[in-house]
């Protein structure tokens, strides 16, 4: 910790640089529910306005895991600002966009600011609270990227329903200009903390970052397009995962032979890091990928409105926010690892509930699952990255993090990719399955017509052709509700079950507390 950070009090620099990484996680999801307005507004499709989504994402991974190098080389406080400039900038840019191609194109730029403000305000976290309180500054943090992507469908929602959807990015602007002149005055670059000089023969490693945003890229590009082009049917996405293939095996390669590496892979060693940063993709997979699925569930299926289906999940988001401070506490009496069984084994449970829904589900029991399954991501995310930094030395803190939020954000594009595809390729299963016993002698599918179509006859006034049409219909429309929502149980198990599955990893890794580690007999 630096003199000035003594001097301040911590809780006030946590605060500093968790505003703007606060907004930049939110943008990951805010815009979500305005995409048909933005279509409407821009002369586009709605499939062509996911590139909105897409381009953010893509620039997001691809600027993650490079926070620690570009830190090293500008200085930490320098480069965070300069992370904040141009995601203020870009954000204005997106307000004001005059045609989808701009707007895609600014949201490229705010992409790039925004993927330096998670690892870097991290580290800054991690090396402003003292050990014993480092739980706290990983609550602080989890407020932020936890809560974010969870509250930003209702805001993006509730703006775009009231104002319009260019307010979901001009309301960055005066947050951006408070945290840049807060950050300005209070952050300072811990005395630790060494920059690499390029005139002491230091080199800016142009090949690594190339073949490095060439691999993250394309494989965004396959996570979020995967499902809508419907996978290696489509040459576009085969290209594109060949890519990444190529470009990622050749980066991991050309990393672990350079001295000073933009990705220090070889923090990979340390066990504990290694199973946190498994832990941490399990968590963004289930975190983003249940995210994705339960609006879909209540909105096609059971016909809740946007912001019905948001007060659905804004319960579980009040759980985190309230429960973080509480593991907090715990991390100084606890081993973390019980607390992440414990984690696993609540979120897991949620999703279990979840997989018994039907499509006579109460409000009460979807919002209670949810919160059930919060309450569980409120104790992962602390311990995790507590147990993740317990081993680290202090100069790679900025890289560790940088690691970690990026392993967390493709867990989160890959959790949405399998649960969307999961969705439809069950759905297709369970249907087929069930329109096999559509056939004239089912006793049980031969009374269903009869009432439905005397029902026709008696209460519609139809005719019995029609009525007989009619009732075909309602059957075959209650074959797709019903393979549906099978298909959304299957989805939710298999998320379930992934949690309790991961548990016996907690044996790999060390005793710890965040008072300090203790050490295995």
């Amino acid at each position: 910790m630096t003199s000035s950070h003594r001097a301040i009090n911590p809780w006030v620099i946590a605060l500093t640089v968790m505003i703007a990484t606060f907004m930049e996680v939110l943008d990951t999801s805010v815009a979500n529910v305005a995409l048909p307005h933005i279509a409407g507004d821009l002369s586009a499709t709605v499939e062509e306005t996911t590139w909105v989504l897409t381009s953010y994402l893509v620039a997001n991974a691809v600027v993650l895991p490079l926070g620690g190098y570009f830190s090293s080389l500008m200085g930490r406080k320098r480069f965070y600002l300069t992370c904040v400039s141009v995601f203020t900038v870009a954000s204005l840019l997106c307000g004001i966009a005059p045609s989808l191609g701009w707007l895609i194109f600014f949201r490229v730029l705010q992409g790039l600011g925004g993927g330096g403000l998670q690892p870097i305000s991290q580290a800054i976290l991690v090396e402003t609270f003292p050990h014993e309180k480092r739980g706290a500054a990983m609550a602080v943090y989890g407020m932020g990227v936890v809560l974010a992507p969870i509250i930003g469908p209702v805001l993006g929602g509730w703006i775009t329903d009231n104002f319009s959807w260019h307010w979901i990015f001009l309301i960055n602007i005066p947050v951006g200009f408070l945290s840049f002149s807060l950050t300005s005055a209070l952050v300072q670059d811990p005395p630790t903390f060494h920059r690499i000089s390029l005139k002491e023969g230091a080199r800016f490693d142009y090949l690594g970052i190339g073949i490095l945003t060439l691999g993250l890229a394309s494989l965004e590009i396959v996570l979020d397009e995967g499902q809508r082009k419907d996978w290696f049917s489509s040459g576009f996405i085969v290209f594109f995962a060949i890519v990444a293939v190529v470009a990622l095996v050749f980066a991991v390669l050309y990393e672990l032979g350079k001295e000073r590496p933009i990705v220090d892979l070889r923090l990979l060693k340390d066990r504990t890091f290694a199973v946190s940063i498994v832990m941490l993709f399990v968590l963004g997979f289930v975190l983003y990928g249940s995210l994705a699925l339960l609006p879909i569930f209540l909105q096609t299926l059971l016909g809740y409105t946007a912001l019905l289906s948001g007060w659905v999940l804004s319960p579980g988001g009040l759980a985190i926010l309230l429960m973080m401070p509480v593991v907090a506490m715990l991390l100084k009496r606890v081993d973390t690892r019980w607390l992440i069984a414990f984690g696993f084994f609540t979120c897991g449970l949620g999703l279990i509930q979840m997989s018994g829904f039907n499509l006579q589900v109460d409000f009460q029991t979807a919002m209670t699952s949810r919160v059930v399954q919060s309450i569980g991501f409120a104790f992962l995310f602390i311990p995790i990255n507590v147990s993740a930094f317990q081993h680290i030395p202090h100069e790679k803190t900025a890289y560790a993090a940088g690691l970690m939020n990026l392993v967390r954000n493709i867990g989160g594009s890959t959790g949405i990719a399998l649960a969307t595809t999961m969705l439809a390729r069950r759905a297709q299963v369970h249907q087929a399955n069930l329109v096999g016993h559509l056939s004239p002698g089912d006793p049980a599918y031969q009374g269903l017509l009869d009432r439905a179509t005397q029902l026709g006859i008696l209460r519609g006034g139809l005719s019995p052709a029609d009525a007989a049409h009619m009732a075909q219909g309602a059957a075959y429309g209650t074959v797709v509700k019903q393979s549906s929502m099978m298909a959304f149980a299957d989805t939710f198990w298999f998320m379930g079950v992934l949690c309790f599955v991961l548990m016996p990893l907690l044996f790999l890794m060390r005793r710890s507390r965040a008072t300090g580690t203790v050490p295995i007999d």
